[in-house]
């Protein structure tokens, strides 16, 4: 791994979304729109308080899943990824600097996605905000990992977002969302304790809870680090040089 073609990847990355708006609308506003209307639909109630922290986690997971892995095809489609992979450039440096730039924009991201939240729509959360903003943008670059490692496995765009339901939907409908995991089926619950959003929203739920940091909230995030090193290490094994 070259830190230098690293970081090279990751500036390459983001001098394409600047100029490309539409993908830039989606990361940065989609989120919000969606936590608006959630807001907007459980207005004068506790519901939004209760989901909302959780929520800041699975939208931009969302986004950042789709917006990852078409991007990677389209590389590869392109013939630009096996040119790249000509040069002394790894397949690591490659997946490192995608989720670097990705992840830059996870930041910004969740930033604007909390303070909107917060200072919009009203959330009321009583842990430390800078806890809620990190796992925020673990679940993006969580959802960047996840997009990479997709990707590898599709051969067109709509192949690829045709992923979104295998990788995405299962760990929404298990994650503590809907209904707390130890409410959950036994088999169910066991298959939770596998999934990586799973623990994103138990440390969302810490957040809302505690008024400072938990032991159960930061192995929560560990758990969630643990989970990005593996998909960033699965998809540099599986990624190919171009889609056949």
């Amino acid at each position: 791994m070259n830190p230098g073609l690293t970081l090279a990847t990751a500036g390459r990355v983001l001098r394409q979304i600047r100029t490309d708006h539409r993908t830039i609308a989606l990361i940065m506003v989609v989120p919000m729109v969606s936590i608006g209307l959630i807001a907007w639909i459980y207005n004068n109630t506790p519901i939004f308080d209760s989901i909302g922290p959780a929520l800041l986690g699975v939208f931009p997971m969302i986004v950042m899943f789709v917006v990852t892995s078409v991007a990677t095809l389209r590389e590869r489609q392109s013939g630009t990824l096996e040119r790249l992979l000509t040069t002394p450039m790894g397949k690591a440096d490659f997946m490192l600097g995608y989720a670097a730039a990705f992840g830059l924009l996870a930041v910004v991201q969740a930033l604007l996605a909390t303070s909107f939240a917060i200072w919009v729509c009203d959330l009321d959360v009583v842990g430390p905000l800078w806890m809620l903003v990190l796992v925020a943008v673990l679940v993006a670059v969580l959802g960047t990992s996840l997009g990479l490692l997709a990707s590898a496995f599709a051969r067109t765009e709509f192949q690829a977002v045709q992923f979104m339901p295998a990788f995405i939907t299962p760990q929404f409908l298990l994650c503590g969302l809907l209904v707390d995991r130890d409410r959950l089926p036994d088999v169910l619950s066991a298959v939770s304790d596998v999934l990586p959003l799973s623990y994103a929203v138990d440390a969302m739920k810490e957040v809302t809870a505690h008024p400072e940091a938990t032991g159960a909230g930061l192995w929560s995030m560990a758990i969630v680090v643990g989970f990005i090193v593996l998909a960033l290490a699965l998809a540099s094994l599986t990624l190919s040089r171009r889609t056949p």
